[in-house]
């Protein structure tokens, strides 16, 4: 609940389905209970009698209220009831719960669920929310995280018109929205979301006690003539717009980054495997053929001496030659 008496965006669950969420819980921690039973027994047969029944009451303390309180933690507020029957346990204000809110939810659950649960359904029955004990100490409340789709729609924000954004177009780009709060915020959509739900003079008293604390805040009046509620809207568009451009340019900025670390990768090893690879030395000028073995001369061998041979006979002269 707001200050604006105003209830967040969640559909508290109640008391039937919390019931039958806790049944099942109650069922598979017995079943815990009695396995780890087992176990210790057949592994440790030999304990005395004391022993015995600290070891028991050990155990059953563990499975009613350590267990319960991991299983929250760790899977932030679902446990196999809860899941099963489409159930949640949040913080008041809508977060997830931590181990501290698990732990107070088991510890103050000893009290809720002796005596045969009544304290847990007497405070159930009485808050308007459905919450028991556990979850007005633990700062809790189960929500119902399975809708129907009309119920889903129900609480979104209607549309502000176009033409009406475009004419407060300059006045919603100059506006400074850091001053305003979150719950302002979670009101104003929950008033929105909720408008046709309400009784005319209820929404618009809303809607105008909502646009003079949203005027104040971000310092632009309501401009004359414009209901209170299209104010509202027309802002709560504009905060949606700019965190939209903010997401988009965060996601962008971050997929610029993983792909520029890809490209630093890829040209890293190419660089690598390039290194890796020696490549063969490239003289200037026109490629030399490898040097030819000498040529080898080889002798021709000497003839013999024989008889001398006659001389040539005189070029000139004819006829016969007389013997010496």
């Amino acid at each position: 609940m707001t200050g604006e008496a105003v209830v967040l965006g969640l559909r508290t669950a109640r008391l039937p389905s919390r019931a039958l969420a806790r049944l099942l819980d109650w069922a598979v921690y017995t079943v815990a209970f009695v396995v780890l039973i087992l176990g210790l027994s057949l592994g440790i047969s030999d304990l005395e009698t004391a022993a015995a029944a600290a070891l028991t009451l050990s155990t059953f303390v563990f499975c009613t209220v350590l267990l319960p309180t991991l299983v929250e933690t760790l899977s932030q507020g679902r446990s196999l009831g809860k899941v099963a029957l489409g159930l949640r346990v949040v913080r008041a204000d809508g977060g997830p719960i931590r181990f501290r809110h698990a732990l107070v939810r088991g510890l103050v659950g000893i009290i809720d669920f002796g005596m045969f649960a009544m304290p847990a359904v007497v405070a159930s029955l009485c808050s308007a929310e459905g919450r028991r004990l556990g979850d007005v100490f633990g700062g809790t409340m189960v929500i119902r995280e399975r809708l129907p789709h009309g119920a889903r729609d129900q609480g979104a924000v209607p549309p502000v018109p176009p033409q009406v954004m475009n004419a407060l177009g300059a006045d919603l780009v100059a506006l400074d929205l850091s001053a305003v709060p979150d719950g302002l915020w979670l009101s104003a959509r929950q008033v929105l979301g909720r408008m046709h739900e309400l009784d005319k003079p209820v929404a618009a008293a809303l809607g105008d006690r909502m646009a003079a604390d949203m005027a104040q805040r971000t310092g632009w009046p309501v401009p004359a003539g414009l209901p209170s509620l299209v104010y509202l809207g027309a802002v709560v568009m504009e905060r949606q717009r700019r965190e939209w451009e903010r997401a988009s340019a965060a996601a962008y900025a971050m997929y610029a980054a993983q792909q520029a670390q890809l490209m630093q990768q890829a040209q890293q090893a190419q660089q690598a495997q390039q290194a890796q690879q020696v490549p063969p030395v490239h003289r200037p000028g026109y490629p030399q053929s490898a040097p030819q073995p000498a040529a080898v001369t080889l002798a021709k061998p000497a003839k013999p001496a024989g008889p001398a041979e006659a001389p040539a006979p005189a070029a000139g002269g004819g006829g016969f030659v007389p013997p010496a």
